[in-house]
């Protein structure tokens, strides 16, 4: 059998033992490993950024506070849903491995509509957060406490732990029987329903509203929370308070679009059963699934003035303390 050999067992409802993941057509093997090399170079910017952040703040006392707790979870997200889907994605073009088993697979759809799920939310918290900070400040330190972020993490996370386990646990209800190629890099939702033997339209029914309430509640939200702030900071008479304003939530507005509308185009065209070129639906998924992942850690983090404030004095204090160390020996006489 060859790697791109369609696996048919017309007859048969047995599942299938392994998918073969497709990936970008009509790219050239020569072409392969540099293919890997960038996704390789992705995977090490958003490794090293996520987890910068997270041994960051638990090093610094002075941070732990509740925004940069949510930073924190949105960053254990990132990191997640990057080490679930570029290390097999690296793999199938450095060492073409493009068999994936059928068990497997389904546990990658799992965790990347899981940790999705809760980017989602996490970034909905984060809108409440600076809606608060900035609409009603002071109401914001009985209102927003670690305690209550923590809460809120953890049924985030717990919840959408049981409502993934029940859109796996009715995917799996159906037979695949073949053809075995999904036409992607990994495992997702839309890829592994196409190839199913059997109607899906009861799998539609009961997967889209959750996945619209998981997408769209949150979007809705954020929306509400932005105008509030936008309309809030126009309040502000002072011109260059507002413009520090903007110049904070624009770049975080980049990245709600860029997470949220690509993604609701998808699933939209899917339910309707619009169908689009096959590398284009590939590059519009990466785009918005690992694009968010790898410069959050930028926007939320290194563009904070706390934490650049924070590391410019641990980069002075390291100088002071090299030029303490460097100066009697320089005095020594000779």
């Amino acid at each position: 059998m060859t790697i791109y050999t369609e696996i048919l067992y017309k007859n048969s409802t047995t599942n299938i033992p392994e998918f073969v993941l497709q990936g970008f057509q009509d790219i050239p093997a020569e072409y392969h490993g540099l293919l890997g090399t960038l996704f390789f170079f992705f995977y090490l910017m958003l490794a090293s950024g996520n987890i910068f952040i997270l041994v960051f703040v638990a090093c610094e006392k002075s941070l732990q506070k509740p925004t940069y707790i949510i930073f924190c979870n949105l960053a254990i997200s990132d990191l997640g849903f990057g080490t679930t889907t570029l290390p097999r994605i690296i793999a199938k073009y450095w060492l073409s491995e493009n068999i994936v088993a059928f068990s497997g697979c389904f546990i990658q759809m799992y965790f990347v509509h899981y940790f999705g799920a809760c980017s989602s939310f996490l970034m909905a918290l984060m809108a409440l957060d600076r809606f608060i900070a900035i609409c009603n400040p002071l109401r914001y330190p009985v209102l927003i406490k670690n305690s209550t972020i923590a809460i809120l993490c953890s049924m985030f996370w717990t919840g959408n732990l049981l409502q993934l386990g029940v859109i796996t646990a009715h995917v799996l209800t159906v037979p695949y029987c073949g053809p075995n190629i999904i036409q992607h890099c990994y495992c997702d939702y839309l890829s592994i329903t196409k190839l199913a033997c059997a109607d899906i339209t009861e799998i539609k029914e009961t997967s889209t509203p959750i996945a619209m309430t998981v997408l769209w509640g949150p979007l809705f939200f954020i929306i509400f929370s932005y105008v509030a702030i936008i309309i809030s900071v126009m309040k502000i008479s002072n011109k260059e308070g507002r413009y520090k304003m903007f110049l904070t939530c624009t770049p975080q507005l980049f990245i709600i679009c860029l997470y949220y509308l690509p993604r609701s185009f998808v699933y939209i065209a899917f339910t309707v059963g619009f169908h689009f070129e096959t590398n284009l639906h590939i590059a519009v998924v990466m785009m918005y699934s690992l694009f968010p992942a790898l410069i959050n850690p930028f926007i939320y983090c290194f563009r904070t003035k706390e934490i650049k404030d924070t590391l410019m004095k641990k980069f002075k204090r390291r100088q002071i303390d090299q030029k303490i160390a460097i100066t009697p020996v320089c005095n020594m006489p000779l």
